[in-house]
């Protein structure tokens, strides 16, 4: 799970960069991830802000303020931030998943389906077999029988995104079960943190 002691000594010393050099973007940008990681999601909005300020043409670049904006339940702001963000970088598969994702807490599952952004390809061969699983191409089972059980990065990945999948869908069970999976699978990404901060709102609700 998170070190939540390593993370306030991160905060720390961000805190004293930040008094030496205040209008540093990617140092906000860099505490505001370090906020999130702490479920401080308001004070990792500010910070990501902060970094658009300083740097508008940051803006589509930001998809960190997705996710903040996602477990803030601003969903349509989290949907419209994934959006421009594929303006840029149309490769990444995650933006248009998490952007599926947004969708289904504003309405549902089939509606975020059917404005299921197009990626023109993503290097991660696994990353798309789940945006084929999110757009009704293929199955959960499809995945697992094709996945690399020995890659430790494909496990975790493909493991939390089916927990989000199931989510979507409304089934907090199978949700829990993937996600605790995912998080098993520790990688030093972003991301696992994201899953282990989703899989704390989880237990706290």
């Amino acid at each position: 799970m998170i070190d939540t002691n390593v993370l306030e000594s991160d905060l720390i010393k961000c805190n004293q960069r930040l008094k030496i050099n205040p209008f540093a973007p990617r140092m906000y940008i860099y505490r505001g991830m370090i906020y999130f990681k702490l479920t401080r999601f308001q004070d990792s909005l500010m910070d990501f802000n902060k970094a658009e300020e300083l740097n508008p043409q940051l803006t589509p670049y930001l998809w960190q303020r997705g996710i903040t904006y996602y477990y803030l339940q601003k969903y349509a702001k989290a949907a419209r931030q994934f959006e421009v963000d594929l303006s840029v970088n149309s490769l990444d598969i995650e933006e248009t998943l998490w952007h599926y994702l947004s969708i289904a807490q504003l309405e549902n599952a089939d509606s975020a389906r059917d404005c299921l952004l197009p990626v023109k390809y993503d290097p991660r061969s696994f990353m798309t077999s789940i945006y084929r699983l999110f757009a009704g191409k293929s199955t959960i089972q499809t995945i697992i029988n094709n996945a690399n059980t020995k890659d430790i990065r494909e496990m975790f990945y493909l493991n939390f995104y089916i927990g989000l999948y199931y989510e979507a869908q409304r089934e907090q069970s199978k949700s829990w079960f993937y996600l605790n999976k995912a998080i098993s699978h520790k990688i030093d990404d972003y991301m696992w943190y994201i899953a282990c901060v989703h899989q704390q709102l989880t237990i706290s609700n």
